[in-house]
């Protein structure tokens, strides 16, 4: 087996035809099939399911397109350790985050850049599922998300607070009213992320005990941005990220909720797979984010109950 057919692997699995992969790779149509049928004898094993809308890979192809990113990721990560040896702060950074992060993802960035400007960083923001699998399919190096994922083996790095709050319009009934039961809060008519978000799982804990609440959670809607303007809008009240909403509440636009054992203290993780190796890019980031990345985080206003700390 040969890396150039592992290529042709990746490259037909992420572009679903013949056609196109065979573009990408400078061959023609007829070469890159005749080096799948040959990789398929000498594996013994069926790798794409010829299908009318494109190949689709079998779970032998998905083996086979594991090794390749994880071929991928080792000549990527050689590149970058030679250039360490030789006194070089270079390399390249496959950036996660999670779409509540992208409030501060760029300064974050930015401010890494300043300290080491040979290291190029691509970003991908995505809800948490989207970035779970991009990490698990070696996608990406590394992700910035609230809870690390507990399907496969990761390493996980603390690197700052993550508060949860309840955000109503400026002029809403319960604006300014001062420790607001859970049973109260309950009754108002939420407006919530979609199942699984890692804001959506925290709301459903602490709704837990409120009876019948969690039949019906509330109006679903999938982006922290929509969810805002919903709420400034009078549909409803939203438990979301404080780092969110920095810019709402400054203007006067939304209020924190004064709401009991309120902030949520979640905290910010930077997650990579355990299974493969540290480049110096990413250790170079790791780094960055102990030392500074709880700079870049919004400040909220609203301290955290004493039992946050418990």
């Amino acid at each position: 087996m040969t890396f150039r057919q592992l290529r042709t692997v990746e490259a037909i699995c992420r572009l679903g035809k013949i056609n196109l992969a065979a573009e990408a790779l400078g061959l023609t149509g007829p070469a890159l099939t005749l080096q799948i049928q040959q990789l398929e004898r000498d594996a013994g094993v069926s790798l794409f399911d010829r299908t009318r809308s494109g190949m689709v890979p079998t779970a032998y192809g998905l083996a086979f397109l594991q090794a390749a990113r994880a071929v991928e990721e080792s000549l990527a990560g050689l590149e970058d350790a030679i250039g360490a040896l030789k006194g070089l702060r270079t390399g390249r950074l496959r950036l996660g985050v999670v779409s509540t992060g992208k409030y501060f993802a760029p300064q974050l960035i930015a401010a890494f850049r300043d300290q080491v400007p040979a290291i190029e960083v691509n970003l991908f923001i995505g809800n948490r599922a989207e970035i779970i699998a991009k990490l698990r399919d070696h996608e990406i190096d590394m992700a910035l998300m609230g809870r690390p994922p507990r399907d496969f083996e990761v390493r996980a790095q603390v690197f700052g607070d993550h508060p949860l709050v309840f955000i109503a319009p400026a002029g809403h009934p319960l604006a300014g009213v001062l420790e607001i039961s859970r049973e109260r809060i309950a009754q108002e008519q939420f407006l919530v992320r979609e199942k699984g978000s890692g804001t959506r799982i925290s709301l459903e804990i602490f709704l837990s005990d409120t009876p019948h609440k969690l039949e019906e959670v509330g109006t679903e809607i999938a982006s922290n941005e929509t969810i805002k303007q919903a709420v400034i809008a009078g549909l409803g009240i939203a438990f979301i990220s404080a780092h969110t909403i920095e810019q709402e509440v400054k203007l006067g636009r939304l209020v924190i909720l004064d709401v009991v054992d309120t902030p949520i203290r979640r905290q910010w993780f930077s997650v990579s797979r355990s299974d493969r190796a540290t480049t110096p890019a990413m250790q170079a980031f790791e780094r960055f984010l102990l030392a500074s990345g709880a700079r870049y985080l919004p400040v909220v206003s609203k301290p955290y109950p004493a039992n946050a700390f418990g």
